[in-house]
């Protein structure tokens, strides 16, 4: 495959448009990353953070219905990133626009398991989030023992957690769109809450464990990117697009 294959990627909590660099540096020379901004960070800085999942689909909705045109992309989302880059699919092909060739979720359970957890991480006093943080072994510690850090960063990752821990799924038809499921062995989920993305696809979903924790997609860099790789390989609507 060596025309261009386009990538629009959604950042997890606390992330921004830089987020992906370490796995595109990773990726093969023809995969094209475009990594959408939310707003309250980098070019955007200045806008208010939004924490409802519908508001934030919306304005990444806005972001992306002008550079899909007719081109054939794939969806990636990590975390946080993988509910939106999902319900971003579904605000696409609801308002007729051209759907993804294939959505690709890491470190994501189905996206009906959200509204169901009891842990609110957004309300959790300081000391208690910062070890919750911790435990996801993705954030730098320089970030996590610096207060005037933190003073910037966290707000934004309790807006971000709030946007997944208040979201409320909403039962539609089937996506009639391949979908790659990759997680971490040691995340905390359960295998069978990871197999309900099987509930978003007529078609039968690829699985997939990685070791590591719940940002395991920066040390195991390449062993992602070759599974991307070849789900997206035999994808027959991706192989007529691209051959």
């Amino acid at each position: 495959m060596s025309r261009p294959i386009k990538i629009f990627c959604l950042p997890y909590a606390g992330g921004n448009k830089y987020s992906y660099r370490e796995l595109e540096e990773a990726a093969p020379s023809n995969y094209v990353f475009h990594t959408l901004d939310y707003p309250g960070r980098v070019s955007r800085i200045k806008e208010p953070l939004i924490s409802d999942a519908d508001e934030l689909v919306e304005d990444l909705f806005n972001q992306i219905k002008t550079k899909i045109s007719d081109e054939d992309y794939v969806m990636y989302g990590h975390s946080m990133g993988g509910l939106l880059a999902y319900l971003l699919t579904r605000k696409l092909v609801q308002n007729n626009y051209k759907a993804p060739l294939h959505l690709i979720i890491t470190g994501t359970s189905g996206p009906s398991v959200f509204e169901k957890r009891e842990r609110k991480r957004h309300l959790m006093p300081q000391k208690e989030f910062i070890q919750e943080m911790k435990d996801l072994d993705g954030i730098p510690e320089e970030i996590l023992n610096t207060e005037e850090l933190m003073a910037f960063f966290e707000p934004i990752l309790r807006s971000d957690f709030k946007v997944c821990e208040n979201y409320i799924h909403r039962y539609d038809e089937p996506l009639n769109i391949p979908i790659t499921v990759i997680t971490g062995t040691e995340e905390d989920m359960e295998e069978e809450d990871i197999l309900l993305w099987q509930k978003e696809t007529n078609l039968e979903i690829d699985f997939n464990r990685l070791e590591g924790k719940h940002f395991f997609i920066f040390k195991k860099k390449k062993e992602v990117m070759d599974i991307i790789e070849k789900n997206l390989s035999v994808n027959a609507n991706f192989r007529k697009a691209y051959n």
